[in-house]
């Protein structure tokens, strides 16, 4: 009697384990692309509720879905700031962060939504927004106004995935790049979030192997790591580990003690060290 209930429980706690397994494969985008979650994808902000100037750009993919973007011309800037988002929200979210570069670093900036965020079409997945980087970048670099410009990549979490597959690809058209709380992969990051599926890692498709593109990144691209020291999303360590891969002969690295995931960007002297970093390379003035 005691064996059959065994074998009734075992196999339904095993059952329950393939669902959970299964579902994990098969629903990842949704964990690692949570666009749908607070209503980000109903309605987005822009920019002229802080009074700022900008055009509202349709990029079209290769594959044919149409992206949304901002782009922030600034006559009289140097520079243009492109920021990579991470993977919640809308780039309506990041208004503040378009000020800081457009009014207080004199820099034009460019943002766009990824595939299934905010306006844009489609269904966000590593292959699709990579496709979309691509799309951005034959923008920015026929445009008229932004190919006079100097070019800054600024990027948090799969957001500085992105930059790195960007740096890696179009090198020759970038002069620095900032990441901030970045990993080497996700497959790296699932047992850090949840060590109960660790073992269950190789089932991600999801991959951004960040650590190995940057090995491909150009040396003469200068690059400034910002990492947080209690980031409960992104092991630390990565950061350091993605620091010490970077081919870049002109490298800074600054942590924040008191720096998480999500709010490393509000800790002390974060500004002024991006401020020091974009003057020392005289992509904006003092």
């Amino acid at each position: 009697m005691f064996g059959k209930f065994s074998r009734i429980l075992f196999g339904g706690l095993f059952t329950i384990s393939t669902l959970a397994v299964g579902s994990l494969y098969l629903f990842q985008n949704k964990l690692v692309y949570p666009s749908w979650a607070q209503g980000a994808r109903n309605h987005v902000d822009t920019p002229d509720i802080r009074g700022l100037p900008y055009k509202r750009v349709k990029l079209t993919t290769r594959d044919g879905l149409k992206l949304d973007a901002f782009d922030l011309q600034k006559e009289d800037s140097t520079a243009t700031v492109v920021i990579l988002c991470p993977n919640a929200g809308n780039i309506g979210y990041f208004i503040p962060i378009m000020e800081m570069f457009y009014r207080q670093f004199n820099m034009s900036v460019f943002i766009y939504s990824y595939r299934g965020y905010g306006l844009s079409e489609g269904s966000p997945s590593e292959i699709g927004l990579k496709m979309d980087a691509d799309c951005a970048m034959s923008y920015l670099a026929t445009d008229e106004f932004h190919k006079k410009r100097k070019l800054v990549l600024y990027g948090r979490s799969i957001g500085g995935a992105n930059v790195i597959y960007i740096a890696s690809k179009f090198g020759k058209l970038i002069d620095a790049i900032i990441l901030e709380n970045t990993f080497l992969s996700i497959t790296k990051v699932i047992p850090y979030i949840f060590p109960y599926l660790s073992k269950f890692a190789f089932l991600c498709h999801e991959v951004w192997n960040s650590e190995e593109e940057i090995l491909k990144v150009p040396p003469e691209i200068p690059f400034l790591f910002l990492r947080g020291l209690k980031d409960e999303i992104v092991p630390p360590p990565h950061m350091a580990k993605l620091f010490s891969l970077c081919p870049s002969k002109d490298k800074e690295m600054f942590e924040f003690p008191l720096g998480h995931h999500n709010d490393t960007i509000l800790q002390d002297g974060y500004w002024n060290i991006i401020s020091e970093f974009l003057i020392k390379r005289k992509l904006i003035s003092s």
